[in-house]
């Protein structure tokens, strides 16, 4: 009989950054993630993660409630085969996004059991062949003091990236180019520098801002969201003004929203996250029209899994974040490269002291 999910567990863990990342628009000095294992009948478990970055996440018995009552009660006695693989129906009430990116967990963790059970680790499941993905260093760095800025691309350097990107989007556009010549005198001219100013300007004023940076000496690889996400429109006149700046767009738009990019050939590169499946489906449309993606930030870098296995992905982000603190062995970096490991499933395992000093609620659905 073939073994199927039985139980799942969530951990909710809370604890300091390191640094105060953000952008534009936000900012975050605490790590709220949360863990969600799912297990089947013969104690094979999937991990997946969720977050919130504007406030705490709600005590574990919380949101094992909703998952309870939103999710599992579908889930429980099936396969996760069956689970990866399900079509549905998008009708009514059941179009909604889960909160704190539960959904992308509930994803992130079937994958994960599932090329566990086929004893294959996950880009390989996936269909990737290659364990090495060429990764961009990134600061998330728009509240970080000048010497912060500094010291942490500085010290990025150790690890070879081919490119890193900086945040964007002061109203002071001075302050924009002071920031880009920070990070250039902390990196040097040779690796590539992205920019991403989080939905901060107008069309028109992302011309200005692009043309007043390459003016000042600073060539942009890429620009990332510069206008607000459902301005086509908008974003097509950009791409037409900047003949040698890339236009990565589709991180705050769902697969529906990244289709309408494609469609309209609004992006040179489209942005997706933590979603396998649905990342499947928009690199298939991608592939169709030639448009590379970029791999935006992932838990501990667990999306590079999925990066394996789409051939139209050009980068992965890496921003050196505290948040795997809770995981046992985080992904290593290697000449510019996350190392994905060759063991079952995505190999991040939680760690145990880290349930037991950061972890303040635990919760178990049967």
């Amino acid at each position: 009989m073939t073994s199927t999910i039985q139980r799942a567990r969530i951990h909710c863990f809370d604890f300091p950054r390191d640094r105060v990342i953000g952008d534009s628009q936000i900012s975050s000095s605490e790590v709220w993630i949360g863990a969600l294992e799912l297990f089947d009948s013969e104690g094979c478990s999937g991990l997946g993660f969720f977050q919130s970055l504007s406030m705490p996440l709600p005590d574990a018995s919380f949101v094992s409630n909703l998952f309870e009552q939103l999710c599992f009660k579908n889930m429980k006695n099936r396969t996760p085969e069956s689970l990866i693989h399900q079509l549905t129906r998008p009708r009514g009430g059941n179009i909604q996004a889960l909160p704190y990116h539960l959904d992308q967990a509930i994803d992130q963790a079937l994958w994960d059991l599932a090329a566990k059970r086929a004893q294959q680790p996950l880009y390989q499941y996936f269909g990737g062949t290659v364990n090495k993905l060429k990764a961009y260093g990134s600061g998330v760095c728009f509240h970080m003091t000048d010497k912060e800025v500094f010291d942490f691309y500085s010290a990025a350097t150790k690890h070879n990236f081919s490119g890193y990107k900086v945040k964007v989007g002061h109203p002071d556009i001075a302050r924009d180019i002071a920031r880009l010549q920070l990070v250039t005198d902390a990196v040097g001219k040779s690796p590539l520098l992205m920019i991403d100013a989080n939905e901060a300007w107008s069309p028109k004023e992302a011309i200005r801002r692009i043309r007043a940076f390459e003016a000042a000496g600073f060539p942009i690889y890429w620009i990332e969201d510069p206008i607000l996400r459902h301005d086509t429109k908008g974003l097509i006149e950009i791409k037409t003004a900047l003949k040698d700046t890339y236009i990565n767009a589709g991180e705050y738009l769902n697969l529906s929203g990244k289709k309408t990019l494609v469609e309209n050939d609004a992006a040179d590169i489209i942005n997706i996250h933590g979603d396998f499946s649905g990342a499947q489906k928009i690199a298939w449309l991608c592939a169709e029209k030639g448009i590379s993606i970029s791999l935006g930030n992932t838990p501990m870098e667990l999306g590079a899994h999925i990066a394996s296995a789409i051939p139209e992905t050009i980068y992965t982000e890496h921003s050196m974040l505290n948040w795997d603190d809770i995981v046992a062995k985080p992904f290593e970096i290697e000449d510019g490269h996350i190392v994905l490991p060759d063991t079952p499933g995505h190999g991040l395992m939680l760690c145990e002291s880290a349930i037991q000093d950061l972890a303040p609620s635990i919760s178990e659905s049967r």
